[in-house]
């Protein structure tokens, strides 16, 4: 790959001030944090294979149902609405409260402290599919067997990398927010409240430890993995595959079938077009759930300076009408 610049619209930049400590995790990634890494990533993995056969054989009760869609829909939200649109890319301003509940949200979902996950995030834009990127899946070339070692890498491998995105260089701004720094560092405990959670709700609903077992199976280890893959199905798969129809400087594209699942951030060809929108799914018929509800925030009063984008900004953007992959009409807001 070969380096690509780029510039985040309206990123925050970093300070001559000194800025406070680290937070939750350095640059560099301990042994103690890869093995933990592996277990949190194989035991719910093994749980969500376990769960095929065991609804196939027993089924699956409509409280632990209802635990596991009501816990992956909060973390899902929080890492599109809080961790990327808003935290990242500042799509959008958030009155306090609400700007403290998606980092917490966000934090239920699993997938690393606030600071961090946007840290690399951001480096993932400036260097997106080029020399750079955490986790670009064509890092080993364009043949069929590099490919899938990227793909591997840009699901999975590359967490387990110990060189870690410098924080204070890519996101300074959250790190000068006590508040934010204060929830970053807290993550295990928010991970903690996560896995807990279902089965507290489950014991207490039946008044039973199976009820409370069953609940942490579907509602804690099912949820957690079926979130993290559809997350890092972002990275892997809708950088490899996809319809394009708008331009940007790397191979990310649309991919229909996760648009529900993944909150609305599948239509990922328009994201890399135009970094700041708030809204991703912007043709016809492209569900966003993400953008949905931060328009009914917007109307609450708790989201404000909202990055909606017009129909002539999305159309600037378009691809060359002999280039383009996917055709359809624009839905601004």
């Amino acid at each position: 790959m070969t380096a690509s610049p780029d510039v985040l619209e309206d990123a925050p930049k970093a300070q001559d001030t000194p800025l406070p400590s680290a937070t939750l995790g350095g640059d560099s990634k301990r042994s103690v944090e890869q093995i933990t890494l592996g277990l949190f990533i194989a035991v719910p993995f093994l749980a969500l294979v376990a769960a095929v056969p065991l609804t196939w054989g027993w089924g699956v009760s409509w409280l632990d149902l209802g635990l596991l869609v009501a816990m992956y829909y909060i973390g899902c939200h929080g890492i599109t609405i809080g961790f990327h649109r808003h935290f990242t890319h500042g799509a959008f301003k958030a009155k306090r409260p609400l700007r403290i509940a998606l980092a917490i949200m966000g934090s239920l979902a699993v997938e690393g402290p606030v600071v961090r996950w946007v840290a690399d995030h951001r480096k993932h834009h400036k260097f997106s599919d080029a020399e750079g990127d955490p986790h670009s899946p064509w890092r080993y070339g364009e043949t069929v067997p590099a490919l899938l070692k990227g793909l591997w890498w840009a699901h999975v491998g590359w967490m387990f990398d110990e060189e870690q995105t410098p924080q204070h260089k890519y996101a300074p701004d959250l790190i000068k927010d006590p508040v934010i720094r204060r929830v970053s560092r807290q993550f295990v405990l928010w991970t903690v409240v996560s896995l807990l959670f279902p089965p507290l709700v489950g014991g207490l609903v039946t008044w039973s430890w199976q009820g409370a077992l069953t609940a942490f199976f579907w509602g804690s280890l099912v949820r957690v993995a079926l979130l993290h893959h559809v997350t890092w199905s972002i990275n892997s798969i809708c950088h490899a595959v996809g319809k394009r129809p708008f331009k940007s400087r790397d191979r990310s594209g649309n991919v229909w079938w996760l648009a529900v699942l993944s909150c609305g951030e599948s239509w990922h060809n328009l994201h890399h077009a135009d970094p700041t929108s708030a809204r991703h799914g912007v043709l016809r018929g492209q569900l966003d759930s993400s953008a949905r509800l931060i328009r009914w925030f917007e109307k609450a009063g708790w989201a404000y300076d909202v990055r909606w984008p017009s129909a002539g900004r999305i159309d600037s953007r378009r691809a060359p009408r002999g280039n383009r992959e996917d055709e359809g009409a624009a839905h601004p807001a």
